[in-house]
């Protein structure tokens, strides 16, 4: 009988820990804008990304950290030389602090959150080689969002506004990436 007990006991346990912390994959696809100020003009592109996350629930408010992998697209154009497309990609992390607006239960949750991003491109290829635009490996941004979970799946939408000028020369480049990715919760 104490068996029964203990097993129904560590059952209880792990269904709360269980909903405690939440961990699992992600797969997004990213709109990647530039802030380019000296440039005569810069263009939007698309990229993508997969990462893990663990998520800490606490009663109405959550904690979530990410860690993967992202590409990031655009180009921009200069008189002269011409458009250097750049194809970026390397680690991404982030730090997400966030409220469950409407809390549906086991059924699923709508969030509103914000948070800070952090990407080392370890991959940096231009289109362009007439063009020696040297770029920072180190981006910095802020970010906030909405998101939706439905049973064990989580949509998020995000904007990550860049805080970092990427352009290690006299000029300005900071990203703007609009992001949408899908997750799918283990635990």
């Amino acid at each position: 009988m104490r068996k029964f007990f203990l097993a129904v006991f560590l059952c209880i346990c792990a269904n709360g820990f269980a909903q405690l912390i939440q961990i699992g994959p992600q797969f997004s696809t990213n709109i990647t804008s530039v802030n380019a100020k000296s440039f005569s003009s810069d263009h939007t592109n698309t990229g993508i990304g997969a990462a893990a996350f663990a998520r800490l629930n606490l009663a109405l408010f959550y904690a979530q950290g990410e860690f993967g992998y992202a590409q990031t697209n655009f180009s921009v154009y200069q008189d002269g030389v011409g458009e250097t497309k750049f194809k970026l990609a390397g680690t991404d992390a982030s730090l997400i602090a966030g409220l469950k607006i409407v809390p549906l239960g086991k059924a699923g949750n709508v969030r509103l959150f914000v948070g800070y991003n952090w990407k080392n491109y370890s991959d940096i290829s231009t289109s362009n080689n007439l063009n020696s635009i040297a770029l920072e490996r180190n981006n910095h941004s802020i970010l906030g969002g909405v998101g939706v979970d439905v049973w064990r799946l989580t949509f998020d939408l995000r904007y990550l506004a860049g805080l970092s000028d990427i352009d290690a020369s006299n000029s300005e480049i900071k990203t703007g990436v609009t992001n949408l990715s899908l997750g799918f919760k283990f635990l």
